[in-house]
């Protein structure tokens, strides 16, 4: 079903019911598009304040080593330089690791900026400047002379693959590889058909629009509102409160906006500590924010070697499957992604071994970013299935449907839904799969190759425990809040259009905030389960409140409203009516008079229920791409995708099918273009700015059909909703992988797929 189709057929829902006032499921704008058009959202960088100052970060130049001395003078003479922060000169700082670990922290020693003299990798901040402007900041910021003592680094991942190691498994939500099941490698050894391939995936970098950057701005009592660019502002509250050892309410961190994250803000990261060190130690505000070559020097992928092993009968029906992993980490903490779990999950077999170790480098922690682990992982799994569908001479689509799993096995569990099945059909009908040869290299537009490939996304569903208050007023409108964040994705706009409903309301009155940690507790916005998480307590708060409001109805409203029946009693704009008609109508105002109240208020916490322990739950999607190749240049462009998404209700069409677009924009990313490259020699990033990062533009981007099939799912949470933002990046990179080699002939295994490997 088309986003068109989906609008038309929730807003036929809608006007069959009485409620003439329903969004969800319908195509809203955004509620918050004009402020950012207009430049009237504020973000991080951008809050101003009375004798605000400015602070660089001086970044180390060696990947391995010590610091011997540090020369401020120089920047220290430099008229209008306030302060030079070191690890010499910094303020005390606890010394347990504990008081450094934010709530979604790997195991391991988490980074402390300025502790002591020791190089961790190149680009670590090793001072900060603060002057009185940017730019005389970053002038003086030149001045500092460091003396480094180097020791030898390594950031090259084959070279410690024998040192690699099972990852602690403290790092929430990280799940490590079920224990094996059946005994894969005799399943191997007596298949007719195998498969056993390595494949690698770069290091990648976030690269969102805005810089990360934070304003921290004291008071005279010696509060702090930090301004910060972050996914969770309560995750950041509760870090800043442990590790300067302020109470709760002496730290107020705002975030109404974000720029683009992708993951990037899931933990605090360096600018905010030395930003907050700074103003404390001048008792003025300060502003730090990161250059875009700095915003190299902190969380990425993590680079990967994967490899996998398929074994199958002459049928296609799986005997046996291998996926071992081993990816980067750094050498203080142990980042952990969720890589090789799905290959247990997504097909059907009895004979599956799993593995995933780390190895540490000599760079900055990895970080979660857009769908972590699953987007390293699904390209090999998926580029392997597509070589298996090969040597069995048989259709791709065709193979995942006879693998197809009707449980999750790592868990033995049913699905809560799962309509996958649907995504194939659909997806591929939308395409014209059906007319695809399998021979590759049979398909030509005058220079080009043409080539065909598909594959399979999974994604998590989950639900975490997420609180809101609506607050309303005798004129009608309701302010409704949440500390969630929105990073791009809508949420200001989902969260409004629930609460509506919820409401009975119009969208115009009611406003949602958030981003704000004095706002009700919520967790961080990542991992695609903001809507099912935060979108549940904007619910149940506003379903609360609404029945407030007929329970004074029926009390305040006179006769007619005291005799009718539960659901008789309706809101129309700022009013309450029951009755066939509407001749029997109070207005909120009035209610609110005889009732002897101002406003009323509600909050509510919602929870996963014990039941969803009984299931398996995910999204789903069926990724179908068309590729073009020159044959004498090896330039390949993609010029048709079709992605068919199996994700629950879905909220708002609109704003979900621009999710799941830029998703696959980020899978023609990750398949094509994106690869941080490291001079191994000095271990730092060469390509760290947007001239030489390259990832797509509107050039590179062509048709992007995205499609949404229906699924019912009462377990996931009681909006029946599981988030986009993660899975429409997931298997894109396989599908185009598998077009390149339809193409072409070429099995290209390692990411990206550039010219000089389809010229070799």
């Amino acid at each position: 079903m088309t986003v068109e189709e989906i609008a038309n057929r929730r807003a036929a829902d809608a006007g069959a019911t009485d409620d003439a006032t329903r969004t969800t499921g319908t195509p809203v704008n955004r509620v918050d598009g004009t402020q950012k058009v207009t430049g009237a959202a504020r973000y991080a960088g951008e809050f101003a304040a009375d004798g605000l100052l400015y602070g660089f970060v001086v970044s180390s130049t060696i990947a391995s080593g010590r610091v011997l001395s540090i020369d401020t003078s120089a920047a220290l003479e430099t008229p209008g330089v306030l302060l030079v922060l070191t690890h010499e000169n910094r303020g005390e700082l606890p010394l347990m690791d504990a008081y450094y670990k934010d709530a979604i922290a790997p195991g391991g020693m988490p980074f402390r900026p300025l502790w002591d003299d020791r190089i961790w990798y190149s680009g670590q901040p090793v001072a900060l400047v603060v002057a009185q402007s940017l730019e005389l900041a970053r002038h003086a910021a030149s001045r500092v002379n460091v003396r480094y003592e180097h020791t030898p680094h390594c950031t090259e991942l084959d070279r410690v693959i024998g040192d690699a190691y099972p990852p602690s498994q403290d790092k929430g939500g990280f799940e490590p590889p079920p224990p094996p099941r059946g005994d894969a490698a005799d399943a191997y050894a007596h298949a007719p058909v195998r498969v056993n391939e390595f494949y690698t995936t770069p290091i990648e970098f976030h690269n969102p629009m805005e810089m990360h950057g934070c304003t921290v701005v004291p008071d005279s009592a010696g509060r702090l509102t930090v301004y910060e660019k972050t996914q969770g502002v309560q995750n950041t509250h509760q870090y800043l409160t442990k590790l300067f050892g302020f109470n709760a309410d002496d730290v107020r961190v705002v975030s109404p906006f974000v720029g683009g994250a992708f993951g990037s803000g899931l933990r605090p990261q360096y600018h905010l500590t030395l930003a907050v060190m700074a103003a404390l130690d001048l008792k003025r505000p300060v502003r730090v924010t990161l250059t875009r070559q700095q915003m190299f020097t902190f969380a990425h992928r993590p680079q990967s070697i994967q490899r996998v092993v398929l074994a199958a009968a002459r049928n296609g029906r799986l005997a046996a499957v291998v996926h071992e992993a081993v990816a980067e980490t750094s050498l203080y903490e142990d980042y952990c992604d969720v890589i090789v779990n799905w290959a247990g999950r997504l097909y059907a077999c009895d004979n599956v071994r799993l593995g995933y170790k780390v190895a540490k480098l000599n760079l900055p922690t990895p970080g979660d970013m857009r769908a972590p682990g699953a987007t390293q992982g699904l390209f090999p799994l998926e580029a392997a299935m597509d070589e298996l569908a090969v040597a069995l001479r048989m259709d791709p689509l065709r193979l995942r449907l006879i693998n197809y799993a009707e449980r999750d096995a790592n868990k033995d569990l049913p699905f809560s839904s799962k309509a996958l099945r649907e995504c194939y059909e659909r997806g591929a009908a939308r395409f014209g799969w059906a007319a695809r040869p399998l021979a590759p290299r049979s398909m030509r537009d005058r220079n080009e190759m043409v080539g065909w490939g598909m594959a399979t996304g999974i994604w998590e569903a989950l639900q975490v425990p997420a609180s809101a208050r609506v607050v309303i007023t005798r004129d009608g409108r309701a302010h409704v809040s949440s500390s969630t964040a929105d990073i791009g994705t809508g949420t200001y706009t989902a969260m409004t259009q629930i609460a509506a409903d919820a409401l009975h309301a119009p969208l115009d009155t009611v406003r949602f905030e958030l981003g704000d940690s004095t706002l009700p507790q919520a967790p961080v916005e990542g991992g695609s389960f903001t809507v099912s998480s935060v979108g549940s307590a904007v619910h149940a708060a506003c379903t609360q409140l609404h029945e407030r409001l007929v329970a004074l109805a029926r009390e305040y409203g006179g006769p007619s409203f005291a005799q009718a029946g539960a659901g008789e009693v309706r809101r129309d704009g700022a009013d309450l009516i029951c009755g066939a008609g509407d001749d029997h109508r109070v207005s909120i105002d009035e209610l609110m008079t005889r009732a002897g109240v101002n406003q009323l208020e509600e909050q509510a916490t919602v929870k996963p229920e014990e039941r969803q322990k009984q299931y398996s739950m995910g999204t789903h999607s069926a990724v179908f791409a068309e590729v073009r190749v020159d044959e004498a240049l090896g330039i390949a462009r993609v010029t048709r995708v079709v992605s068919a998404v199996a994700a629950g209700r879905i909220v708002n069409p609109k704003t979900a099918a621009n999710q799941i677009a830029g998703g696959v924009v980020w899978g023609i990313g990750m398949a094509l273009q994106e690869e941080a490259q490291i001079d191994h020699t000095f271990g730092r990033v060469m390509n760290h700015d947007l001239a030489g990062y390259h990832f797509p533009v509107n050039a590179d981007v062509h048709d992007i059909d995205v499609l949404f099939v229906d699924e019912e799912d009462d377990v996931v949470n009681p909006l029946g909703v599981k988030g986009v933002g993660e899975i429409g990046v997931v298997g894109v990179a396989a599908a185009i992988a598998n077009a390149i080699w339809h193409a072409t002939g070429k099995r290209i295994r390692d990411l990206p797929i550039t010219p000089d490997k389809l010229l070799a």
